[in-house]
């Protein structure tokens, strides 16, 4: 969400609103990066840091966040079925992945999210559904989606730094 914020000031109750998670929550993911060196502190604000962001993102989210798929459902759209990924790839027979969400427009097999607040924050925020997208691409998409994603989120974090 910081990277999708771009260099905006923040409080920890605007990023609770927005990613639909207390700010208790918020405070201590942000606790956890900062221990991780994910985030760091950069004239008196935190702000990502993009090299060792980067690399979990790109090497260890997928054994960390492991994807879940279930049944058809209705639900937001992820991986390949989704943008910027979407119409990247030739579409095959399989139902696309989707976040399983009540509002969603899209029909597939479900896919964990990251958390389950994401599709409403995704939905509220373009920038972060994108960058959520190419993650997901990441953590469950095949060689060719996997490389293309990580090249896409490469290009989309050197661009906030």
């Amino acid at each position: 969400k910081l990277v999708a914020i771009g260099h905006k000031s923040w409080s920890y109750v605007s990023l609770s609103v927005e990613l639909g998670m207390s700010p208790s929550q918020v405070h201590s993911a942000v606790k956890r990066s900062l221990a991780a060196s994910l985030v760091v502190h950069k004239n008196e604000e935190i702000v990502p840091n993009i090299r060792n962001l980067e690399e979990f993102l790109v090497h260890g989210l997928k054994y960390v966040f492991l994807p879940e798929r279930g049944e058809m459902t209705r639900g937001m759209p992820t991986g390949y079925a989704a943008p910027p990924l979407g119409g990247l790839f030739v579409s095959s027979n399989e139902p696309p992945p989707v976040w399983p969400d009540p509002e969603g427009e899209a029909r597939g097999i479900a896919f964990s999210p990251l958390y389950k607040s994401a599709p409403k924050a995704a939905r509220a925020d373009p920038k972060l559904y994108e960058l959520l997208v190419l993650v997901d691409g990441i953590r469950a998409g095949r060689a060719r989606e996997r490389d293309i994603a990580s090249k896409e989120l490469g290009a989309r974090l050197q661009h906030y730094a």
